[in-house]
């Protein structure tokens, strides 16, 4: 059975997957190391680290194979936009290409965002919406930013932002406020743990301009809750329900300007079971398993197979 190999090194996972021709995905990934109370790596660590793991994840991904892949897919940049950039992602592609010289294949690239979409829709066995245009929302730590995608002959599919944070980023200011609860970074799961302690209701109003968010007063906010001695599990559910009630404004106004589209959220952000709940009752959204919303090189294995036409 034909396979491909699948890379990406994002700014926080070192992450590899084989995606065979009958569409089942083989996939590892690996955190990279943050120190207790950081709030993140600089990207010359990012590297680092990628460097010391994409060797290990790639034979977790690879082992059992009966015969070597036939291309190799790397996340080459974040995102589609022209002077999309970090350093992280040369780790990936430079290991990619050794390994498609050595095996005598083809090395495409990805960006990591399409990546993300196309992950979330093969754990919600949604791949053939890749056939029509649709809105996806890709919301992570590094990334808060709404796409009309469109069918590409040549990347499979084409990405335009749409809608973007124009301050901090969704999952950036979740760690944010995880951390000042005194959790550890990443801290999304474990804000999600203390809010589900608190059934509040709360008085919301996102602050948009057009489609457009700013996430940065929910930081404040909260911080004046902390003052004030409030709960924490109180803090973490105003903190989670803001952010849901910003992506609920935001998909509303896109939907009035774009026209009735299939919605899909993808990125870490997303596998918060609050938000979720929230977001799919209002508008019947598909989102990703929670395996498939973090950091993987899932979605790029299979763009990569559709590509040389293993997938249709």
């Amino acid at each position: 059975m034909n396979s491909v190999l699948g890379l990406d090194t994002s700014n926080y996972t070192t992450s590899a997957a084989v995606c065979f021709s009958d569409g089942t995905v083989h996939h590892a990934k690996k955190l990279l190391l943050v120190k207790k109370g950081e709030k993140g790596l600089r990207q010359s660590d990012a590297v680092f680290h990628h460097v010391n793991q994409l060797p290990e994840v790639f034979a977790q991904a690879a082992k059992n194979l009966a015969q070597m892949p036939i291309a190799v897919g790397v996340s080459a940049k974040p995102r589609d936009e022209i002077g999309s950039y970090m350093p992280c992602f040369n780790v990936g592609v430079s290991f990619g290409k050794t390994v498609a010289q050595l095996l005598n294949v083809p090395c495409y690239e990805f960006s990591h965002q399409a990546g993300h979409v196309v992950a979330a829709l093969y754990s919600a066995q949604k791949l053939d919406l890749l056939s029509q245009k649709f809105l996806a929302f890709h919301i992570s730590g590094g990334t808060t930013e709404a796409l009309l995608v469109t069918p590409d002959t040549n990347k499979v599919i084409k990405t335009q932002i749409v809608a973007k944070t124009l301050d901090l980023n969704a999952g950036q200011l979740i760690d944010r406020i995880g951390i000042m609860l005194g959790q550890e970074f990443p801290a999304g799961a474990s804000l999600e743990k203390l809010a589900l302690n608190c059934n509040d209701n709360f008085k919301i109003t996102p602050t948009l301009k057009g489609c457009d968010c700013c996430l940065s007063g929910i930081e404040n906010l909260c911080a004046k809750m902390k003052l004030e001695q409030q709960d924490d599990e109180k803090i973490a559910r105003f903190c989670i329900e803001y952010v849901g009630a910003t992506l609920e404004k935001m998909c509303e106004n896109l939907l009035v300007i774009c026209g009735h589209l299939p919605v899909v959220f993808a990125g870490g952000v997303m596998s918060n079971s609050i938000i979720k709940k929230r977001l799919k009752a209002r508008f019947n959204a598909i989102f990703g398993e929670p395996a498939f919303s973090s950091d993987n090189a899932v979605g790029i294995s299979v763009l990569t197979a559709i590509k040389v036409g293993e997938l249709r």
